[in-house]
């Protein structure tokens, strides 16, 4: 399958141009949810939609990315806690391997797990390296991941972790205080790993303004992540 997603990724951050995505839960996610999240006017705001959580009760990826698709035609990026959450109905796939823990599960197993059916799905694989940051509350990820995040006053751990990534070969950084964190991740901790690498970041948990998307985007992020907001507040993109 061709790269479109990482193509359209790299030809925005070569620009200097900074994107916004909408992480969208499928277990809150129905379809009148949707229908109010992504009116013409947002969706102009709206540079790419990741769906997906760390652990599913009783929603649905695919009718979820099915919904999304008969809305609007951002991509759709799957953000997938586990390998049940693939479907081939997405645009691509965030393949996140927790590089900041030491769980091996989620370091290989899960793909080992998935390699298959990722290559049948034809989905564009977007090799992500996830960094967990303590965002000063216990988290989901945190939790299922069985994994501590790193201390959010380490930026020089953070930037070796990430270089390590780079190395690795990821296309992609992603650095997450994870959903419900209190605080977002610190600029200086950004700014720390920017100055390291040259690969997109990915930057998500914990921002609840425009103020806090501008400081994640000035600090160094290509890609500033909003989720648990919209699900109380969709009218928020009208302030962006």
């Amino acid at each position: 399958m061709q790269n479109t997603v990482e193509a359209y990724i790299s030809q925005k951050t070569t620009a200097g141009d900074r994107l916004l995505a909408v992480l969208i839960d499928p277990d809150k996610a129905d379809l009148n949810h949707l229908k109010k999240l992504l009116q013409p006017s947002h969706c102009a705001k709206i540079d790419l939609l990741f769906v997906g959580g760390s652990v599913l009760t009783s929603g649905n990826t695919q009718q979820t990315v099915r919904d999304i698709k008969s809305i609007c035609d951002i991509p759709c990026v799957l953000f997938p806690g586990s390998p049940d959450q693939i479907t081939p109905e997405a645009d691509a796939i965030l393949l996140l391997s927790l590089i900041s823990g030491r769980n091996p599960e989620l370091l290989i197993g899960k793909h080992v797990e998935s390699a298959l059916r990722l290559k049948q799905s034809q989905l564009e694989i977007l090799s992500t390296g996830y960094i967990l940051i303590d965002g000063g509350a216990p988290t989901t990820v945190s939790y299922i991941s069985g994994t501590t995040p790193i201390p959010d006053n380490k930026p020089g751990l953070a930037a070796m972790t990430a270089l390590a990534g780079e190395q690795l070969g990821k296309s992609l950084i992603y650095m997450d205080a994870g959903s419900g964190a209190k605080n977002p991740i610190p600029a200086e901790m950004i700014q720390a790993v920017r100055s390291q690498i040259d690969t997109p970041i990915i930057v998500g948990g914990g921002i609840r303004s425009a103020q806090g998307i501008q400081h994640a985007w000035d600090a160094g992020a290509n890609i500033v992540v909003i989720g648990n907001l919209l699900e109380t507040q969709p009218e928020f993109l009208d302030q962006l």
